[in-house]
């Protein structure tokens, strides 16, 4: 995969689809939640401490000959020390929409946290797409501290180095495009290094925020969740976001239950498992 990498802080979203670009699939995946309040899901808390389920997703962009998955996800041994229900392993996910993670070549990690780099060993064919900046945050001087390790899994940290020593990670400063159409945008925020990625769809340039946003209503608010390396960043990060998409209605949160209901199901039988988000919103 050809890969251009610069130093930007945000890359102007076009009002509509870009002639001659790769209209690609994009689709979300949900394989685990778990129960929540509002409270715990916005820094300072949340005067309407209702209830406030997060879900977990990986994604798939495919079209013009690739087949690019964001985040891997975890696994049942994590998901049981962290108190998630785990639905189905990502790969399971993966191969409901028939995608073998064996033979995956490229994976964009968006950050180095457990639910989204858990099952990297299972795609024992892919270059890892990560950013400088959290490698170098994952094993650097603030994983001493409680309030900024405890989204981060030892073992899976060191084996991400360990595919740094095979050759199997592609480093990123910044904006970066992967291929014509898809791109790595440094955000950082919820950790030093955190990216999200734009793709071209046949609706115009969607944004897969990843934890830039967990919910809809953090960038739409302008607040932000707890787990947070720098919160000007974060806040920064939700105008980057927009900037990219084609319009608000172009971001997709990380997290938010939301996404299974605003885009249509795969299939009937993918219905709560898969939608595309290179399909219009159906509410």
């Amino acid at each position: 995969m050809t890969v251009r990498t610069e130093q930007a802080a945000a890359h102007p979203g076009d009002a509509a689809m870009t002639p001659g670009l790769p209209e690609y699939e994009v689709f979300a995946i949900r394989y685990a939640t778990r129960p929540g309040s509002r409270s715990a899901f916005f820094m300072g808390g949340d005067p309407h401490d209702a209830p406030m389920p997060m879900d977990y997703y990986v994604w798939l962009v495919r079209g013009a000959g690739r087949v690019v998955v964001v985040d891997t996800g975890f696994g049942a041994e994590v998901a049981a020390r962290r108190g998630r229900t785990l639905l189905r392993l990502p790969v399971e996910g993966l191969a409901l929409l028939d995608v073998d993670a064996a033979t995956v070549a490229d994976v964009i990690i968006t950050h180095l946290h457990y639910d989204h780099v858990g099952t990297f060993d299972s795609f024992p064919a892919a270059r890892f797409h990560l950013q400088d900046d959290e490698m170098a945050y994952a094993t650097g001087r603030h994983m001493r501290h409680k309030q900024f390790n405890h989204g981060y899994e030892v073992d899976e940290v060191v084996g991400m180095v360990r595919m740094v020593y095979k050759d199997r990670v592609q480093f990123h400063a910044g904006t970066a495009e992967l291929a014509p159409g898809l791109s790595v945008h440094r955000v950082g925020g919820h950790t030093h290094g955190l990216q999200c990625v734009r793709v071209h769809t046949r609706r115009g340039w969607v944004v897969l925020a990843s934890d830039a946003s967990h919910f809809y209503e953090h960038f739409e608010k302008k607040r932000v969740f707890p787990t947070m390396f720098n919160v000007g960043e974060a806040v920064e990060g939700y105008d980057m976001l927009q900037s990219l998409a084609r319009s608000p209605q172009h971001v997709v949160p990380g997290h938010d239950p939301l996404v299974m209901q605003r885009y249509p199901a795969v299939s009937p039988a993918l219905a709560g498992i898969a939608v595309r988000l290179d399909a219009d919103p159906v509410g």
